[in-house]
C-alpha cells in the first residue's frame, strides 16, 4: 500500500529532503515561539476527551501539505520556488498588517513565525497547479480564454472593494497597479488560470483555520472573507510571474558570462 502511494505520488530522494526541511521548519517555529504553544495548551482542562482538544482541520492540512510538498520533488526547481514564495510572502504580509486590512492575535506587523507557511504552501500549490494541468490536458485553450477575463475581472473588482479603506495607503496602490499588470500580462491564460485556482482552493483551508482559530482576523471580522480566499490565487499568480522572471533574468546572465561556441 505505501510502495503503491509512494509511486503514485512520485517521491524520491527530493522528496525526502524536502519532507526533512518541512519538519525542521515546524520544529524551529515550535522551539523558537514556544509561549504560542504553552498558550494552545492552556486550552486543555481535561473536562473533555482529548480528541475533542486536537486541532483536526490544522492535522488534515498539515497531512495534505505533506504529501503534496514530496510529490515529484526536484529541488533545483523548487529552491527557486521557497526563495520567491519567503520573499513574496513577508511582502504579503508586511502590507496587509502596516494597512490593517488584517492583523495576527500577537500584533506583530508581521510576525515572522506565519514567513515559513508561504514558501510551504507555493510548493503544495505548485503540485495542485501540476495535476489540475493533468485533469485538463484534453481541454481546449479557448475555455480558459473564456474563463480567464471573467474570473480575473470578477477578483479584481473584489479586490478594489476589499481594500478601499486603505486607498490612502501607498502599499496598497503599489499591490492594485501589481496585480493589474499580472493580470493584464499572462504568458500562458490557462497556466495563470490554472495557479489561480489552486491557489484559492488551497488558500480556503488555509484562511478558514486562521480566522476561525482568531490566529489572524481581518478588518471585516469574517471567517474568512471571500477575498481572502482568491487573493491566495493572485498571490499564487504572482509568485509564479515572479520565478518566471528570475529563470529569464539568470538565463541572460549566465549565457553572456558563459556563452555558447559555435561548433562551426
Amino acid at each position: 500500500m505505501l510502495k503503491r502511494l509512494r509511486d503514485l505520488l512520485g517521491f524520491n530522494r527530493h522528496s525526502a529532503t524536502l519532507f526533512s526541511g518541512f519538519l525542521l521548519t515546524c520544529f524551529l517555529i515550535v522551539y523558537i515561539w514556544w509561549p504560542l504553544v504553552e498558550e494552545y495548551f492552556l486550552y486543555f482542562d481535561g473536562r473533555y476527551a482529548w480528541y475533542v482538544y486536537i486541532d483536526w482541520l490544522l492535522l488534515g492540512i498539515f497531512g495534505f501539505m505533506s504529501l503534496t510538498v514530496m510529490a515529484r520533488a526536484n529541488l533545483r526547481v523548487d529552491a527557486l520556488i521557497i526563495l520567491v514564495g519567503m520573499g513574496g510572502g513577508l511582502v504579503i504580509e508586511s502590507w496587509g498588517t502596516q494597512t490593517n486590512l488584517w492583523h495576527y492575535y500577537t500584533a506583530e506587523r508581521p510576525p515572522l513565525w506565519i514567513l515559513p507557511a508561504w514558501p510551504i504552501a507555493s510548493l503544495s500549490i505548485d503540485r495542485i497547479t501540476r495535476s489540475l494541468g493533468w485533469a485538463t490536458a484534453k481541454w481546449s485553450d479557448s475555455i480558459f480564454r473564456a474563463l480567464y477575463w471573467p474570473v480575473m475581472g470578477i477578483f479584481y473588482l473584489m479586490m478594489l472593494a476589499f481594500v478601499a479603506p486603505t486607498f490612502d495607503k501607498p502599499y496598497t496602490w503599489v499591490a492594485l497597479v501589481i496585480s493589474a499588470l499580472m493580470i493584464l500580462t499572462p504568458p500562458s491564460q490557462r497556466t495563470a488560470l490554472l495557479v489561480f485556482l489552486a491557489g484559492s482552493a488551497l488558500g480556503y483551508f488555509l484562511e478558514l483555520w486562521g480566522t476561525t482559530r482568531e490566529c489572524w482576523t481581518y478588518y471585516t471580522n469574517e471567517t474568512p472573507p471571500a477575498f481572502a480566499v482568491f487573493a491566495h490565487g493572485m498571490a499564487a499568480v504572482a509568485f509564479w510571474r515572479t520565478g518566471l522572471l528570475v529563470e529569464q533574468v539568470w538565463k541572460s546572465v549566465t549565457s553572456k558570462q558563459f556563452p555558447v561556441i559555435s561548433k562551426h
